[in-house]
């Protein structure tokens, strides 16, 4: 175990120091993300439930989702500014008062219309807390572990979404709608008063120079660099094209596909959504690992997620009996499993590509890819299931347009991103050696 407190090699002068404190301050900030991913994902296994509190179709309940992504992925691009301006203490304590009372209000909500200003309010919550982490993480350990942390960072979250799956589906069928939602809001309070009481957005002597404060000329010239850097739009596309099938299972329409289309039972069901949950976690070890070694694996392991997951779907897809065998499904979700710590490689192509004072900038553009896809995903099974009678097969085939959209943005990125950054590695090396002694 190295100063930073993961394995690797020391940390290079003048980097941050890394060690057992940073590994508690940034534990202090990924618990508030762990907690906005159980308050996001919480509607995965109370769809069917939602459907019947409030007496809607598919259509109507997709919106939940859709309108909590959207304030997500609308909120990226001023998250990573005002991470940049204000720090990440402040943000994320902002976000766990905003994605707590949100959490409540879905709890007490009589009508489809506070519930779905109640998952408004708490998608604009959970978007000021990865970005944050991020950037946290940036200021605690050494660019060299970037990888791997960020890959921690989305391994915690998935830990999120397993206490979703197998806690609050048991808590919702147990003590019933309100208890169990308004009970999983106290863990909001929680992080809340350990952000303010522990969290400290950089290590002692390595403050960050003072931004001054330049008005909407700043946030403009901030979004338009890193924007111009190729690196930033293939983080994008990496994470367009990666995130948003397994997003989009667990977030909504996993339970109803297998309960409806497959024809398992909701614990079954259950059991593979957990599954995909497993799969990530481990997957996003692996994947850190061989990032940080080995740069040039970065592209080849998001298209061959890519890949594989597409294949896998259309077997499922296209299954020639009423439902596809059990071993298919579990292929599936175990595959489903790596699109998550694919995603997490798309911020392996906007980190470098971005100096330090647009880490923010450029995480919140890159983040909003996958946010985007699976938006306009959901929103776009809801639709075709409403119009085919819920035909699970036509309405799941929208995930290969996106995913032929993505590839085609990544292949024309590649070549200028990769040249872009072969010419700031040099000019870093030419700059190293010109450096007095």
């Amino acid at each position: 175990m190295s100063a930073t407190g993961i394995p690797g090699d020391p940390p290079p002068e003048g980097a941050p120091p890394g060690g057992r404190k940073a590994l508690a301050v940034w534990g202090t900030g990924v618990s508030v993300y762990f907690v906005a991913v159980i308050f996001r994902t919480s509607l995965g296994v109370a769809g069917l439930d939602a459907a019947d509190r409030f007496h809607v179709n598919a259509s109507a309940l997709s919106t939940f989702s859709i309108l909590q992504l959207l304030v997500y992925a609308g909120m990226q691009i001023p998250v990573g500014l005002l991470v940049d301006r204000l720090g990440t203490k402040k943000v994320l304590a902002l976000g766990a008062v905003l994605f707590t009372a949100g959490q409540l209000g879905f709890a007490f909500s009589p009508t489809y219309g506070t519930a779905l200003a109640s998952r408004a309010l708490l998608g604009c919550g959970d978007a000021l807390t990865f970005i944050s982490v991020l950037r946290l993480g940036s200021r605690w350990f050494p660019a060299g572990r970037g990888p791997l942390v960020a890959q921690f960072a989305g391994l915690v979250g998935m830990a999120g979404n397993l206490v979703s799956t197998l806690v609050l589906a048991r808590l919702l069928h147990g003590i019933g709608w309100t208890a169990a939602f308004a009970g999983s809001a106290v863990a909001g309070a929680v992080v809340l008063v350990l952000v303010l009481l522990f969290l400290k957005d950089h290590p002692e002597g390595h403050e960050p120079d003072p931004l001054p404060h330049q008005g909407a000329a700043y946030v403009r010239r901030q979004i338009a660099a890193s924007w111009r850097e190729p690196g930033t739009r293939l983080g994008l596309w990496v994470h367009f094209t990666t995130q948003f099938p397994a997003m989009v299972f667990l977030l909504l329409w996993g339970l109803p596909f297998l309960v409806e289309a497959q024809g398992l039972s909701r614990a079954v069901a259950g059991e593979l959504l957990t599954l995909v949950v497993l799969s990530n976690m481990v997957v996003g070890l692996v994947y850190g690992q061989i990032v940080a070694r080995h740069h040039g694996a970065r592209l080849p392991l998001a298209l061959g997620t890519v890949g594989t997951t597409a294949a896998l779907w259309a077997a499922t897809l296209a299954y020639p009996g009423p439902h596809a065998p059990m071993w298919l499904l579990v292929v599936l979700c175990t595959v489903l499993g790596a699109c998550g710590p694919a995603s997490m490689i798309g911020f392996d192509f906007a980190r470098p590509a971005n100096p330090p004072e647009r880490q923010g900038t450029a995480s919140g553009i890159t983040n909003m890819g996958g946010f985007v896809a699976s938006m306009t995903t959901l929103f776009a099974i809801g639709v075709l299931l409403d119009a085919t009678g819920d035909d699970y097969s036509l309405a799941f085939s929208v995930v290969f347009v996106l995913q032929a959209a993505g590839v085609s943005q990544i292949l024309r990125l590649r070549g200028r991103a990769a040249r872009r950054e072969r010419e700031r590695l040099v000019a870093s090396r030419v700059e190293t050696v010109h450096v007095p002694v």
